[in-house]
């Protein structure tokens, strides 16, 4: 099917979501909830009918069309290094994972465990945050460039706070090959952020 503009600002928003999630814990120990739950619901959304529908509605995406327009908008005064780094590694990241699909089947595998799991427990208990993390641990984390997660001492030794991490970067790579699928490409983050930052924008005032 063909995608649009709007499908590729949703995915790479998407990104951009999980990134200002890891700088929040990371730095102040604490996120947006709802933006955190509908990053993590968006790894176990595997049949969405759009894009959209990864993220439930554009509410569920919120903070990463507000984050994506801080950081390509070339008027902003609110960039961040951290947000950058995250985002441009993760996007490397999902093109080395993609060349490897013994990874990607027991990443596929592993999200179908947990998904079963859960009427146990939801998705925002520590048990499945830990799991979603584990996932990452021992995938994703095992391909190089590694992400160097800075932030305050203090909320990065706490275990809690590392799995959330995790599981959010884990959600960044969903919505890198998210993004990768509607077409997106590095490239575009230098030659069409005004797009990019448009569609962000018209997309956040309907809400």
């Amino acid at each position: 099917m063909p995608y649009t503009q709007t499908d590729k600002t949703i995915a790479l928003a998407g990104i951009y979501q999980a990134a200002q999630l890891v700088k929040d814990i990371a730095w102040q120990g604490k996120t947006n909830p709802t933006a955190m739950a509908s990053s993590l619901e968006s790894l176990l959304n595997f049949n969405a009918p759009d894009v959209l529908s990864v993220y439930g509605d554009l509410s569920g995406i919120i903070q990463g069309l507000r984050t994506l327009q801080n950081q390509l908008d070339n008027q902003s005064q609110n960039r961040n290094t951290d947000i950058m780094r995250y985002v441009i590694t993760l996007i490397h990241l999902q093109r080395k994972l993609e060349k490897n699909p013994e990874i990607l089947d027991q990443i596929s595998s592993r999200l179908d465990s947990v998904k079963s799991q859960l009427d146990y427990f939801d998705l925002s208990h520590k048990n499945t945050i830990a799991k979603l993390a584990d996932i990452y641990k021992t995938t994703i984390s095992t391909i190089q460039p590694k992400i160097i997660v800075e932030g305050e001492q203090v909320y990065l030794s706490n275990n809690d706070n590392a799995d959330k991490i995790r599981a959010l970067l884990l959600a960044g790579i969903r919505a890198a090959v998210l993004w990768r699928q509607t077409g997106g490409s590095r490239l575009q983050l230098i030659f069409a952020r005004n797009k990019y930052v448009k569609t962000a924008r018209e997309l956040a005032k309907k809400i």
